[in-house]
């Protein structure tokens, strides 16, 4: 890809996503703006669709929405809670120890920053930076699978993981794109730019894209 195409993608994806929901993590952000809920919604929407993950943050935080809170529940209650995202059981137990973790060794304040948020219990660099974009605002560049994928088959970059990802666009992205990057890829790989089979007959961005690993589109 182009250096120029970049801004031009950006442009035409964040006209496209209007016509769809935003990811339910950012629908909390904007609901709440709590740290503490965008994080224990993040962890919940790992390997969750949204619809699965907006029902469940809505009982969980219907219990309890402070790390106290929380960890007056049993694990079995917010399993309960939580049920059906994917791993809940293990999931409930995470919530625990990252309670545990912010009100023991952060004075119940979720950090503001990658190095503390990469220490708490399960939390890694997808959620610290979607916590530290969304919820407070700051500069970072959440990848998540649609990112990774849709970041190589654009061409825009040639990396193996999602960390290798993150820091090639740490190096290549305009800041001024960083924090909507993730929201506008997550969309658009959730209803158009597909894992498999991608409607690239509708794609507003297909002049753009080199359709890097892409064998068979719609």
């Amino acid at each position: 890809m182009k250096k120029d195409n970049i801004h031009r993608t950006i442009t035409l994806l964040k006209k496209e996503v209007k016509k769809w929901g935003q990811p339910i993590v950012t629908e909390v952000a904007n609901r709440t703006r709590d740290p503490f809920m965008i994080l224990i919604s993040t962890v919940l929407s790992t390997r969750t669709k949204d619809e699965t993950t907006s029902l469940a943050s809505e009982r969980l935080f219907s219990l309890a929405r402070t790390p106290e809170e929380m960890l007056r529940l049993r694990e079995k209650d917010i399993a309960r809670a939580i049920y059906p995202v994917g791993f809940y059981k293990t999931k409930a137990k995470q919530i625990l120890y990252l309670c545990r973790d912010l009100v023991e060794k952060h004075s119940s304040k979720v950090p503001d920053n990658l190095e503390g948020l990469l220490k708490l219990s399960g939390v890694g660099r997808k959620v610290a930076n979607l916590v530290i974009t969304l919820g407070y605002g700051k500069k970072g560049i959440c990848v998540d699978t649609h990112v990774h994928r849709i970041s190589n088959r654009l061409g825009y970059l040639r990396t193996k993981t999602p960390e290798q990802t993150e820091m090639g666009l740490r190096r290549k992205l305009p800041e001024k794109y960083w924090i909507i990057y993730n929201d506008l890829l997550v969309t658009y790989g959730q209803n158009i730019c597909r894992p498999i089979s991608p409607f690239c007959s509708r794609c507003v961005i297909e002049r753009y894209c080199k359709k890097v690993g892409v064998n068979k589109s719609r």
